[in-house]
């Protein structure tokens, strides 16, 4: 698929993994919206790419609307990738033997929430609004739509309850909605990151170490992932036309030890 003067949109494209995202996308002639809470940082790599900035929260499909909204005032809407999503860490029950100190329900909800419901909402907003341009292709292709999982989906390890669901959830729904949007069209799949060095580790002595202690169950190469990696993935899965209803991890082939 061609992206060349179309338009796509990515959540949580401000830093990290979405605003790697969002330069290549630009680099390859795409004009992107960049959605994201963060209103200076989302501004600036909006500026850099020659994007537009969409505050969004995913938890706000109003938001996604509007953003979508946005889209569609450049041009035809044919990408979306999903990057904004959110962590927390805590055992599910707790040392002293209460009940308060079990697992955080609020927490538990607002995870899944940001990242698998959050994912859902933009996925039904921006599908709909590609449904609505002409076909690219004889095929009768209009647009691709990744999303972001984790190797957590998978290997969970100790106290990733609420995000190992989380993603998991988000890998669920490759396969169902691939198969909702086929007549349409529309491709989705599904990229599932091991440890990729982004801002989300922090930063400082502190921040450097605990990344060493994250390399030991990666197999080859020995070290974190680049948020370019993922987002070279990225754009393959959409522009190659033949890519459809897959999770690809990308993680050094690690497979993650109990904590």
């Amino acid at each position: 698929m061609d992206i060349r003067d179309s338009v796509a949109i990515v959540t949580g494209g401000a830093s990290g993994l979405g605003a790697a995202v969002a330069r290549l996308l630009a680099a390859r002639g795409a004009r992107v919206v960049v959605a994201d809470r963060d209103d200076a940082k989302g501004a600036a790599v909006a500026e850099e790419v020659g994007g537009v900035f969409a505050h969004v929260d995913v938890t706000s499909t109003e938001a996604i609307i509007a953003a979508t909204e946005v889209a569609k005032g450049l041009g035809p809407v044919r990408a979306l990738v999903n990057c904004a999503g959110i962590g927390w860490a805590g055992r599910t029950i707790g040392r002293d033997g209460t009940y308060d100190s079990a697992h955080s329900l609020d927490a538990f909800r607002r995870v899944i929430e940001v990242n698998t419901i959050g994912t859902f909402d933009a996925i039904r907003i921006v599908a709909t609004a590609m449904a609505a341009t002409d076909p690219l292709t004889a095929d009768g292709e209009r647009g691709a739509i990744v999303n972001t999982a984790s190797l957590a989906a998978f290997d969970g390890q100790i106290g990733q309850a609420a995000y190992s669901t989380s993603k998991g959830g988000v890998v669920g729904m490759t396969l169902p909605v691939a198969r909702d949007l086929s007549v349409i069209g529309v491709r989705v799949n599904c990229i599932a990151p091991g440890m990729i060095d982004t801002p989300i580790y922090g930063e400082g002595p502190g921040s450097e170490a605990f990344k060493e202690k994250l390399k030991r169950d990666v197999l080859f190469p020995h070290r974190l992932g680049t948020a370019d990696e993922f987002a070279t993935l990225a754009v393959e899965l959409i522009t190659n036309s033949y890519l459809n209803a897959e999770v690809i991890r990308i993680d050094g082939g690690a497979r993650l030890q109990p904590k």
